[in-house]
């Protein structure tokens, strides 16, 4: 093996991402000198975050630069290494990126065990999206038992998470997702009391019935008209952590015309970030570890197949194509 491909990109959207956008290219692997490493991916990650860093628009990174290889984490092996923390043949966690293989200093880049944990989980519900979760129910939502949760995007490899541990945590928990399969899946099988599903066309009547005491606190990954139902329905003193966007990732409006509830009902709204918080990632990876490896914490994978798939599974995730994490398995 002497040559390896990545997908980089090749010009800016205007608005929908379209498959021209990217460009694969085929490259010859370099040679590691010392204290760097050699990585042969398994996974890649995609993320509706990846949409955001392919605009100029102010954001909270640095927008990603054309002609480089796409962001992305990812999970491999090892395969040299002159690098004392690392050894042939470990299972890596990092963000290398839309390629086969990938040099590394070590920088960013964890070793993790795969004896209970398939790798592929190391990049959802134990990885970014599980932390993502975490760290919002934990640290922003604080729920207690008994309360009323609410998150959007529910069957997602994020929500999917959160709803699960607010379900550990004794609460009344309401999806919203897209679709009949996904509402059945996000009740049967992750344990939700209730899933709206918001594009049967009566949103703000289904989520009132779900939710008779009210909301206490949202999750929100969407924006748009599935937040502004949701703020209808909160109570006072709510809380809301808000983690994406997606309805408005294309430049799309999305007015809100019950943001007074904000006011009304004394809301606190807080956006955030999760690799913002790294002194919390120790902790909160432990306890999904642990939750995934006992059984206790379901996840599902959407898994492409090869490099060449990443584009069209990334336009498919944004347009909730994908059910659970989706993945790009490589050859």
């Amino acid at each position: 093996m002497t040559t390896y491909q990545r997908i980089v990109l090749a010009s800016r959207p205007t608005a929908e991402v379209q498959p021209d956008n990217f460009r694969l290219e085929t490259k010859d692997i370099p040679a590691i000198t010392d204290g760097q490493l050699l990585v042969r991916n398994q996974y890649l990650s995609l993320d509706p975050y990846m949409r955001g860093r392919m605009s100029t628009n102010k954001s909270y990174a640095a927008p990603q630069a054309l002609g480089e290889t796409m962001i992305g984490g990812t999970v491999g092996v090892v395969l040299e290494s002159k690098h004392p923390k690392f050894a042939v043949g470990d299972t890596v966690v990092g963000t290398l990126g839309w390629t086969e293989v990938a040099v590394s200093d070590g920088t960013m880049l964890r070793k993790v065990d795969t004896t209970h944990i398939p790798p592929s989980a190391y990049l959802g519900a134990v990885g970014m999206p599980g932390m993502t979760a975490w760290y919002g129910l934990n640290q922003i939502m604080a729920p207690k038992a008994g309360e009323t949760v609410v998150v959007s995007a529910a069957s997602g490899a994020v929500g999917s998470v959160v709803g699960q541990l607010a379900k550990l945590k004794g609460c009344r928990v309401v999806g919203i997702a897209g679709g009949a399969e996904k509402c059945a899946y996000v009740v049967h099988e992750l344990g939700f009391d209730a899933c709206v599903d918001y594009k049967a066309g009566n949103l703000a009547a289904d989520l009132e019935a779900a939710t008779p005491d009210g909301i206490d606190a949202i999750f929100e990954n969407v924006g748009g008209a599935v937040f502004d139902a949701a703020l209808a329905r909160t109570n006072a003193f709510g809380r809301v952590a808000v983690c994406g966007w997606i309805a408005g990732y294309n430049g799309e409006p999305t007015p809100l015309d019950n943001a007074r509830f904000i006011l009304t009902n004394r809301l606190t709204v807080r956006g955030f970030i999760v690799s913002e918080q790294p002194e919390l990632w120790p902790q909160g990876l432990a306890e999904l570890g642990t939750l995934v490896a006992t059984g206790k914490l379901k996840f599902r994978e959407s898994v492409a197949e090869g490099l060449a798939s990443a584009p069209e599974a990334f336009i498919g995730l944004l347009k909730g194509r994908n059910f659970g994490k989706q993945l790009v398995k490589l050859d």
